[in-house]
């Protein structure tokens, strides 16, 4: 337990003001650009809806493959990662559950034909489809999750390379971008701080699909916590491929927005212990890559349902969860089965080898073995990830560009007109919500919003 707190205390990092700034100063770059891209040939939809999550998509915030990916690692790489899901398409018109084109691919997946979308949605995208003729004649646009990520990484270096033909003071230094397999992976400096954004093209639905309406006819742990229209309020389709589908057609189903909600009902010791259990197994099972963190983070959302709750409530059970995990991951390697929580019909692990399965499974039984060494060692990493970011700052190298709260004087000297103005806020608005929003045009001023008053 003693190490669990100890892991979380390093990697849970404290933000003050002039990092919150700094988070905020890239998230509204990340924006704006996405804005341009818009701009560029209209693809986008006007008003879009992203989805931010914390955590990049290595660390299985989305059930996305990660073996198409360049290796990142935080404090070398990166201080912080986030996953951007930035809809390419809309269905947002349906009160019905979304029946989707499921006869060409594996369960869990889908293809997309644009005939559910207007004449003038296809003639926008036909680019980017894949082109099937039937025998009566007709032709077929589907939508290819390839297509769509190539002009997107295309469209995206276009506006930076513009962006960079005019910097602004206070604008955030691109210090990589890279596409890797349908991600665009992007990372900024600002400030002190770097930051990573995973930009994943998806489609976007309001509602349920069919395939998984079964599943809301059982009992889950977040039954009465959270309403069941917060949980079912709509889905993606994610760029990523079965193990037997066709890169170019077949888009993954996704239910992040629904795992964000469920997120709010697992106690912080339960997080604790995942958290810690992801840090060990991500490292020792990435050989061959078989295991990735979604799966363990589908374990959870499972023991969450088939365990008592007052059980899963306890604050000092951080170690049993984190026992627990282990023994569940063990226990789907060794009968090669782990079932996706939302579509469980779906098997995770179907098409792994008998060899990787049992390689995996003696590495994981080293681990419980000796899962306090192991803990050790994530809590060295996690250290060392946090001195390199640290070492970062003190030589001020991320960039030259003084941080938005500066006047190009010593940045060493923090700011804090910015604290006592929020906090004034929260005293003078309880419970409004408050959020600073930063002007790309003049990032040394922050303007705040409260509900929907601009100040």
């Amino acid at each position: 337990n003693k190490l669990i707190q100890e892991f979380t205390k390093h990697d849970q990092r404290e933000y003050d003001d002039q990092r919150a700034l700094e988070i905020h100063t890239a998230k509204d770059f990340i924006f704006s650009m996405l804005g341009m891209v818009q701009k560029l040939d209209q693809k986008l939809p006007v008003a879009n809806e992203y989805l931010l999550l914390s955590g990049g998509v290595r660390e299985g915030v989305v059930d996305i493959d990660l073996d198409e990916l360049n290796v990142y690692a935080r404090g070398t790489d990166y201080d912080m990662d986030f996953t951007l899901l930035v809809p390419a398409l809309k269905l947002h018109d349906r009160n019905q559950p979304v029946t989707l084109d499921m006869r060409h691919s594996a369960l869990c997946h889908s293809w997309l034909s644009l005939r559910l979308f207007d004449e003038g949605t296809i003639s926008k995208w036909k680019d980017c489809c894949t082109i099937v003729d039937h025998i009566n004649g007709a032709t077929n646009y589907f939508f290819s999750p390839t297509k769509v990520a190539d002009w997107f990484y295309d469209s995206i270096s276009i506006v930076l390379s513009e962006i960079q033909k005019k910097p602004q003071r206070g604008m955030p230094k691109v210090e990589k971008v890279e596409k890797n397999g349908t991600i665009i992976s992007i990372i900024l400096g600002v400030g002190s701080s770097r930051m990573l954004y995973d930009i994943v093209p998806v489609v976007s639905f309001k509602g349920w699909p069919a395939v998984a309406q079964s599943w809301l006819m059982e009992n889950h742990f977040w039954d009465g916590k959270i309403t069941e229209e917060e949980v079912i309020s709509g889905f993606y389709l994610v760029p990523a491929c079965s193990y037997k589908g066709k890169k170019d057609n077949e888009w993954r189903l996704s239910f992040a927005r629904s795992e964000v909600q469920l997120k709010k009902c697992i106690s912080s010791s339960l997080m604790q212990a995942y958290q810690a259990c992801k840090a060990i197994i991500i490292k020792l099972l990435s050989r061959p890559k078989a295991i990735s963190p979604y799966h363990l983070r589908s374990m959870m959302l499972w023991a969450c349902d088939r365990l008592p709750a007052n059980y899963l409530a306890q604050e000092d059970y951080a170690a049993h969860f984190l026992l627990g995990l282990i023994d569940d991951l063990q226990h789907c390697l060794v009968n090669k089965m782990c079932p996706n929580y939302f579509i469980p019909q779906c098997n995770m692990l179907e098409h792994l080898s008998e060899e990787t399965v049992m390689l995996h499974a003696r590495k994981l039984s080293s681990v419980r073995s000796d899962p306090a060494e192991h803990l050790r060692t994530a809590i060295e990493h996690v250290k060392a990830a946090n001195r390199l970011t640290l070492e970062l700052q003190r030589r001020g190298s991320t960039t030259s560009i003084p941080s938005p709260q500066s006047d190009g004087g010593d940045t060493n000297q923090p700011d804090d007109r910015l604290a006592k103005k929020l906090q004034q806020l929260v005293t003078e608005n309880p419970g409004k919500s408050i959020s600073v929003f930063i002007n790309p045009d003049d990032v040394t001023r922050p303007h705040f919003r409260i509900d929907d008053k601009f100040f």
